[in-house]
């Protein structure tokens, strides 16, 4: 497939060149409570929450902030600008972390919140033309097993593939593979940790289904990890580790996730590390030529309104695309698109809300050495080394 070159190159790369392909990633998807309610085919509206007991609230604290909302809407119309950006770049692969179970189930597991899309709004997924769903995260068992394996079926009947769930350990832990057209595979495995809330009882075993459960601060469970994916990998094979990790809010990074980030890249041979659970964007370190994203933010959501996290600002997200060199992994470069919700759609962010995000990004990189650019039509491009 072919992408645009941005308009201005990260250093250390060149122009994009034939051995190269670029990978969208991006910070957590929910679908679910208020989302899943201005699709065509909202679930059952009642919530278990402290102080939201109606997923429609969460529309109306929405329309409070910013105006109407419509519905039904469109199944493409959550997405908004990011579409434009995609049909630009064609990614060769797409990756998302979706934070909701699709499913009927009418069984919470008691958590506080649970988030839940009908599968018949299964559509706004696909038209967004994600390959890949990372669900080993603290929400994939919001409504049970029975809400789990619905959700791993549901997506893998609309052909897009699953990483980090399953009915049994060896399904959870399996990579998802997704072939590039003259490039070779790109494994991607998800991994949920106890840091990001993902209970321990919700690792999958040889008898129960769940999650690829792993606590970073085990020296056993990283070993665990490490041998996983060095025993999956093949020679000219590009690996992601998608992880969902880590507090929601602040920038502070634990040593113990720093160190499984490197032991990812140096002894189990993963390319790119995708953290994720930072309701914003967190720092990006390039290592040995790999790229650690130590957190995406959020990408899609149903927040807009809450108070309490403005200085976050949580509206706003990035799109990030990955050029990787086909058959080594190497970072060739990475552009971020910055967008904004509103209305429950993603918009183009504006020049000011673009500014704040990579001064943001060159206070956090500084530790890792890596700095921010902004592009001519507005985007962001990692500079490194």
């Amino acid at each position: 497939m072919t992408q645009d070159a941005p308009a201005e190159r990260a250093q250390g790369t060149e122009a994009a060149e034939a051995d190269t392909f670029t990978v969208f990633l991006c910070g957590d998807v929910m679908t679910g409570r208020g989302i899943d309610q201005i699709l065509p085919n909202p679930s059952d509206p009642v919530l278990y929450e402290a102080a939201v007991k109606d997923a429609r609230g969460y529309v109306a604290l929405a329309e409070h902030m910013n105006g109407p909302i419509p519905r039904p809407v469109g199944f493409s119309y959550v997405w908004g600008d990011a579409l434009e950006a995609w049909s630009r770049r064609a990614p060769a692969v797409r990756l998302v972390n979706l934070e909701t179970a699709i499913t009927t189930s009418d069984e919470p597991y008691f958590k506080g919140i649970n988030y839940r899309m009908h599968p018949a709004n299964l559509p706004c997924l696909t038209a967004a033309g994600i390959d890949c769903c990372a669900l080993a995260n603290n929400h994939v068992l919001d409504w049970g097993s029975a809400g789990l394996l619905d959700t791993v079926a549901a997506l893998r009947s609309a052909g897009v593939v699953t990483a980090g769930a399953g009915r049994d350990l060896d399904e959870a832990a399996a990579p998802a593979i997704v072939e590039v057209r003259g490039k070779g595979r790109v494994l991607i495995f998800s991994m949920g940790s106890e840091t990001a809330g993902a209970p321990r009882g919700w690792g999958a075993s040889a008898e129960r289904p769940g999650i690829f459960w792993l606590d970073e601060r085990s020296p056993a469970e990283v070993r665990r990890v490490l041998d996983t994916v060095r025993a999956a990998r093949r020679e000219g094979d590009v690996v992601v580790a998608s992880i969902h990790w880590g507090p929601n809010w602040g920038y502070e990074i634990p040593e113990e996730q720093i160190a499984l980030a490197h032991a990812l890249v140096d002894v189990a041979g993963v390319d790119v590390v995708h953290g994720h659970s930072s309701h914003h964007p967190k720092a990006i370190e390039v290592h040995a030529g790999r790229l650690i994203l130590h957190g995406c933010g959020d990408f899609l959501n149903d927040y807009e309104g809450i108070r309490g996290y403005e200085a976050y600002r949580d509206d706003l997200t990035l799109m990030y695309f990955v050029t990787l060199r086909a058959g080594t992994g190497e970072l060739a470069g990475l552009e971020l698109v910055p967008l904004q919700m509103r209305r429950f759609r993603l918009h183009r962010a504006a020049r000011a809300d673009a500014l704040w995000l990579r001064d943001v990004l060159d206070r956090e990189g500084a530790r890792f050495g890596t700095r921010v650019a902004l592009g001519e039509d507005g985007g962001l491009l990692l500079r490194w080394g």
